[in-house]
């Protein structure tokens, strides 16, 4: 089993990378949209916090996928989660079909997990740190 414990690691920087890549782009491409609903939202700084939030989510996905800055890469992804749970999901309740926590508060344990126990050795940060 010892030969398998870094596969967890990758399999859920892959998956939180998937997850990412359909947001990070929606919001990208319709950023004046997602202006607009931040603002909706009366979230301080519209525009700021919706160029911020899409950097955060496109960065994350090739971070994640190459598992390069993992851990901090994790950290503002977490609360870009955190945010979505509290603003947008949270008065839906729990189940994600009806737009409730549940994905992003899976995604936010995963980063969590990412974030203690790094990206494992399927990863550019491991072969990096193995260089030095």
């Amino acid at each position: 089993m010892e030969v398998l414990k870094d596969l967890p690691l990758l399999f859920t920087r892959l998956v939180l990378a998937y997850g990412f890549f359909g947001p990070a782009t929606m919001k990208w491409s319709g950023i004046n949209n997602v202006i607009s609903w931040f603002d909706s939202m009366n979230y301080p700084l519209p525009a700021i916090s919706a160029y911020l939030a899409a950097t955060t989510e496109i960065v994350g996905v090739f971070l994640l996928l190459f598992g390069l800055g993992t851990r901090i890469i994790s950290m503002p992804l977490m609360f870009v989660m955190f945010i979505a749970i509290s603003t947008v999901h949270m008065g839906n309740g729990f189940e994600a079909s009806n737009n409730g926590f549940e994905i992003p508060l899976y995604y936010l344990f995963m980063l969590f997990v990412l974030l203690v126990n790094g990206p494992g050795k399927y990863s550019l940060d491991y072969l990096l740190s193995k260089k030095k």
